[in-house]
């Protein structure tokens, strides 16, 4: 540890601000100090040690979508680093009767070290609104409201779900050896079929958009009409210019699988259908939800075959590629009729699974830690003391 402490001097962490909204706004050095940190912190919890970063102070959670990993993830990191944690629901709040975003920010931050936010219902909304209260409560501390201004975790978007992305990374790296170890990898993140309608485009996006500055092949796979948003697509392009690695969107689950050395099947809805349903929903327009789930599902039962089998992995490196997915994972004769993975190579991989989502509440303390400490290292020296 104390070498992943000095390893840390040595990285810029200037500019790496009061957010975390989306990886591929933070460097190199602010991803891998998010990383490096998560480990610190990860290492000293598996010997027992303490992380009482804070002595006081809240950490509130948003969450406009379901969740088990995230939430629970987030409680943990805060409670960990010694913030108080708070889930607030809006339909309790005074938001039903028409309070603003900046007000709401406001009177949430007064003692508030960290917020973190789930919003990833709406196409082209939850990224939207998690500027606006990262603007809110930064007015609110430039003019003496807050004596603090809170740090601002995305805990999944519209457009990516970083701490998920980082926490498969830190999986990696710890898999492999290395993020140098990374270059020339090849992972397949592809779709894969599902018996729902509506899945996120984020944990896709996130993958895309993180992997493809880590030298890696990434390879995309999805039938035709299940594309993703044009920028996240021309970000992943751009970034593997830079690091050497390669991007590739192919039609095929076979042509994305061989000589994989991890795939990564996860269903999602096409970004046309997203777009459809945010303004549907927008519109509490119910039947038109219906038909368009209907719609969807019909299309989707096209392609059952883009199943993650045995006989799919043998195409992999080996016959051993790693499986990761976010969870929960559509489980064929499991948690549903057909769906995205066999029992069989599920339960194969299912401890790695765990083990992948077991990073999180770490990648988030990270996070947390490195969005509003202002001296990291200091912070990290006084813990032992």
């Amino acid at each position: 540890m104390n070498n992943s402490i000095d390893y840390l001097k040595n990285l810029d962490l200037s500019g790496y601000g009061n957010d975390f909204l989306l990886t591929w706004e933070k460097s190199k050095d602010q991803l891998e100090a998010t990383l490096i940190l998560a480990e610190i912190l990860r290492e000293r919890h598996k010997q027992g040690k303490p992380n009482l970063v804070f002595d006081s102070g809240l950490a509130v959670s948003i969450f406009r979508d379901n969740s088990t990993r995230t939430r629970f993830s987030f409680a943990s990191a805060a409670n960990a680093l010694g913030l108080a944690v708070s889930d607030m629901d809006e339909e309790k709040s005074q938001v039903s009767h028409g309070e603003t975003v900046r007000e709401t920010a406001n009177m949430i931050s007064f003692m508030t070290r960290v917020i973190g936010i789930r919003d990833d219902m709406y196409l082209g909304e939850g990224h939207s609104y998690m500027k606006e209260v990262s603007e809110a409560v930064q007015t609110g501390y430039e003019e003496g409201v807050l004596h603090n201004r809170p740090g601002l975790i995305n805990l999944q978007c519209d457009i990516d779900h970083p701490t998920q992305s980082m926490s498969d990374l830190a999986m990696l790296t710890n898999y492999f050896g290395s993020l140098d170890a990374l270059k020339g990898k090849k992972i397949a993140m592809s779709w894969a079929y599902s018996p729902s309608y509506g899945k996120p485009l984020s944990v896709p996006q996130g993958i895309i958009g993180l992997l493809t500055r880590y030298g890696m092949d990434v390879t995309l796979a999805h039938p035709e009409g299940y594309a993703l948003i044009p920028e996240v697509l021309a970000q992943s392009h751009k970034q593997v210019q830079d690091s050497g690695g390669s991007f590739n969107i192919v039609n095929s689950m076979d042509d994305a699988f061989k000589d994989a050395d991890i795939v990564y099947p996860k269903s999602w809805a096409p970004f046309h259908v997203m777009e459809e349903r945010t303004t549907l929903l927008k519109q509490a327009d119910k039947p038109g939800l219906a038909k368009l789930e209907q719609e969807c599902l019909a299309n989707n039962a096209r392609f059952t075959d883009w199943e993650c089998t045995e006989d799919k992995m043998k195409l992999t490196r080996n016959g051993e590629a790693l499986y990761m997915h976010c969870l929960p994972a559509d489980i064929t004769g499991v948690s549903c009729e057909q769906g995205e993975v066999s029992a069989t190579v599920f339960e194969k991989y299912r401890r790695e699974t765990y083990l992948e989502a077991s990073y999180k509440p770490f990648i988030i303390a990270a996070m947390m830690f490195l969005t509003v400490v202002n001296d990291p290292i200091s912070a990290l020296n006084k813990l032992d003391n």
